[in-house]
């Protein structure tokens, strides 16, 4: 794909985006003012999808991006199809990702939905995948860390023990009928129904579109009106609802390392960069797991639980 030419008719559709954005309560495009160079703080928008763990991350980024001297702010869209055409306009400048994940969804953007897999278990060669995909589309791919999330999924402790299930395998030999909580993508996504169907035969009747790991869907899988819930590695609710997670013994997922995606163009400085690996280096899957909890078990505001940890590991300066 092309790189993107700045040209006065871009410069016309991205002011139109910036009223757009201000409208919903964004900063408007049109202050921003950084670039690669740096040095001028900029007016920044911070990409959120709409569940726990990207609002945790995102306002992660926001809160160290505001102490180094930054305006901040932070725009939920609902899923990657919406939020990553964003980024590449410039309609938001950043967003916390999943390394495997977009590298996937790049791919099959840029070569179709059958696309050769380019991700895998190696999180190096996932990452150098994925900037091969994103920088021609102006996007940059900051360093990724050890914190990791995949995609997980969960039965009851009954449904478990009733047909002696540990893995995904044994679910598949075990025959059953399986009715599946998940997102509205789960139809489509490699990893999630046609990666269950394909790689360990289970039966995957119809998707029950109630969301990636929300309270619905995991309440739907405890009433038994699902017998699966598409979830992640770290929910730190599974407990509550008496579930437990499958292993995924043939490694269907892939290197889900978070990182930083930002608009090159437009948050590609090296100070933005050296702001956000402060987090990226400092968080791990447990404490990802433990900030996940204090919002979903605790009720917690996302922007309290995020401030309290910045603080306890010297991420915040004022």
């Amino acid at each position: 794909m092309k790189s993107r030419t700045r040209t006065a008719a871009v410069a016309v559709a991205a002011s139109i985006a910036a009223a757009s954005l201000a409208g919903c309560g964004g900063d408007s495009l049109e202050e921003k003012g950084g670039g690669s160079a740096g040095d001028t703080k900029a007016s920044l928008v911070i990409g959120s999808a709409g569940f726990t763990e990207s609002k945790l991350m995102a306002e992660l980024y926001s809160q160290v991006l505001r102490d180094a001297g930054y305006d901040t702010s932070v725009k939920t869209l609902k899923n990657r199809e919406l939020y990553e055409p964003a980024l590449e306009k410039g309609e938001i400048d950043i967003v916390p990702e999943y390394a495997a994940t977009l590298a996937e969804f790049l791919n099959g953007k840029e070569n179709g939905p059958k696309a050769e897999p380019v991700a895998s278990s190696d999180v190096e060669q996932t990452v150098k995948a994925l900037r091969k995909l994103a920088e021609p589309r102006g996007l940059k791919v900051l360093a990724a860390g050890s914190a990791v999330d995949q995609n997980a999924f969960a039965v009851t402790e009954e449904f478990a023990r009733k047909h002696h299930l540990k893995t995904l395998t044994d679910l598949g030999k075990s025959n059953q009928k399986i009715r599946l909580a998940a997102g509205d993508e789960c139809d489509i996504r490699p990893y999630c129904r046609p990666g269950l169907e394909k790689t360990y035969g289970i039966d995957v009747t119809e998707v029950d579109m109630k969301g990636v790991g929300t309270t619905t869907a995991k309440q739907a899988v405890k009433d038994g009106t699902d017998q699966l819930v598409l979830t992640t590695t770290t929910d730190a609710t599974l407990d509550d609802f008496g579930l437990v997670l499958l292993e995924d013994d043939k490694k269907l997922q892939n290197a889900d390392n978070l990182l930083p995606v930002v608009n090159a163009a437009d948050a590609g400085s090296d100070s933005i960069a050296t702001a956000l690996d402060k987090v990226t280096q400092t968080l791990s899957t447990e404490d990802l797991v433990e900030l996940n909890r204090k919002v979903d078990a605790e009720r917690q505001k996302p922007a309290d639980v995020v401030e309290e940890y910045l603080r306890s590991k010297g991420l915040l300066k004022k």
